[in-house]
């Protein structure tokens, strides 16, 4: 895969490559739709598209992104629709077979002076503004058999995360994870994680994970004298 960016793009990290390794060992059915969101240079969504997918689509609030997103697709010659817009807003009331998304999750001080490029990866004071709307939406354009993998640290709650994809009613999996010292980014802003309370200990690591999501089986139900038990059909959406 050949992948280059534009000034004030994303350039693809060491958990983009851990998302794109999931992708490449995901299981892809001929006729599945995949969706990237927070596609920067577009390296998952040209992952996805090599991988398979029938169709891929990618999405990016700035505009600057779509157009290096084209320009990847071409250069490994792949198809992928790049389309500019707030997460899932251009793809409304459409569903995938496989949603994708490393999301910005590095915290931000509220008085933070902006630069170009930041909104690749500042999310808020905790980290979690870009991931938690995400979790929100994602029930409503998950196919009944999709998938979703998001890129999360630890520094920004790994359990808070699992336990939300659980309260929207999908079943998380810890993919992959990786455990090392900060990155470049997080580290340039210690003081502010310690003393927001997102960063404990003498060690200053995290752990970088891929997590998974979907729709936990049908069961079927079991009807004895009366009483019903097992999850019923809302547990998936129907196709």
């Amino acid at each position: 895969m050949r992948v280059f960016t534009l000034p004030g793009v994303f350039q693809p990290r060491s958990d983009s490559w851990m998302l794109v390794d999931a992708v490449r060992r995901a299981t892809l059915s001929p006729r599945a739709h995949a969706l990237d969101l927070c596609s920067g240079s577009g390296a998952v969504a040209i992952a996805a598209a090599l991988r398979g997918a029938r169709s891929v689509t990618a999405v990016d609030v700035h505009r600057r992104s779509t157009w290096a997103v084209r320009m990847n697709a071409l250069l490994n010659r792949v198809r992928v629709r790049a389309l500019h817009g707030d997460l899932f807003e251009p793809v409304a009331g459409r569903r995938f077979d496989l949603i994708t998304v490393n999301p910005p999750y590095l915290p931000a001080p509220p008085d933070i002076e902006s630069r170009r490029g930041d909104h690749a990866w500042n999310a808020g004071h905790d980290g979690r503004a870009v991931i938690d709307r995400i979790i929100e939406q994602l029930p409503g354009h998950l196919a009944p058999r999709g998938r979703a993998l998001l890129v999360q640290s630890s520094v920004t709650g790994t359990r808070e995360t699992l336990d939300r994809l659980a309260d929207a009613g999908l079943e998380p999996t810890i993919v992959e994870r990786r455990r090392g010292p900060l990155g470049k980014l997080m580290a340039g802003r210690v003081d502010y994680l310690i003393s927001e309370g997102l960063l404990r200990g003498p060690r200053l690591e995290e752990e970088v994970l891929v997590i998974g999501a979907q729709y936990a089986p049908i069961r079927r139900t079991r009807r004895t004298r009366g009483r019903s038990f097992g999850r019923g059909a809302l547990t998936r959406p129907s196709a």
